[in-house]
C-alpha cells in the first residue's frame, strides 16, 4: 500500500508516494536535504539545479565507495572459503588413505 508523506527539502515541501514505511522516506529526505545543504553551504551556490547535481556527484561517490568495499569483502569471504574447501580435501584425502 502507498503511503503520501509530506517532506521538506531545501525549504521546499514535497508529498512523496511510496511503499516504504513513511519514517523510512522521511530518513531518505533527511539525508537527501543534509547532502543539499553540505553543497550549498560548501560551495556557496545559489542554483538549486547545480547544488543538486554536485550533492547527487557526492552521493554517488559514497554509493560507489560502500559498493566496492562490499565487493571486496565478499571476494575476501570467496577467498577464505576456497581456502578451507582445499584444507578439507586435503584432510578428507588423508583420512581415507588411513583407513
Amino acid at each position: 500500500m502507498k503511503h503520501s508523506v509530506q517532506v521538506t527539502i531545501l525549504g521546499q515541501q514535497y508529498t512523496i508516494k511510496s511503499q516504504l514505511d513513511p519514517g523510512e522516506v522521511k530518513k531518505v529526505a533527511a539525508y537527501v536535504n543534509e547532502k543539499l545543504e553540505e553543497v550549498a553551504a560548501s560551495h556557496k551556490v545559489v542554483d538549486t539545479l547545480h547544488t543538486a547535481v554536485l550533492a547527487l556527484l557526492n552521493v554517488s561517490g559514497e554509493y560507489l565507495d560502500l559498493r566496492r568495499e562490499e565487493q571486496e569483502k565478499d571476494e575476501d569471504v570467496r577467498l577464505r572459503l576456497e581456502q578451507l574447501a582445499d584444507k578439507l580435501e586435503v584432510a578428507c584425502s588423508r583420512s581415507g588413505k588411513s583407513g
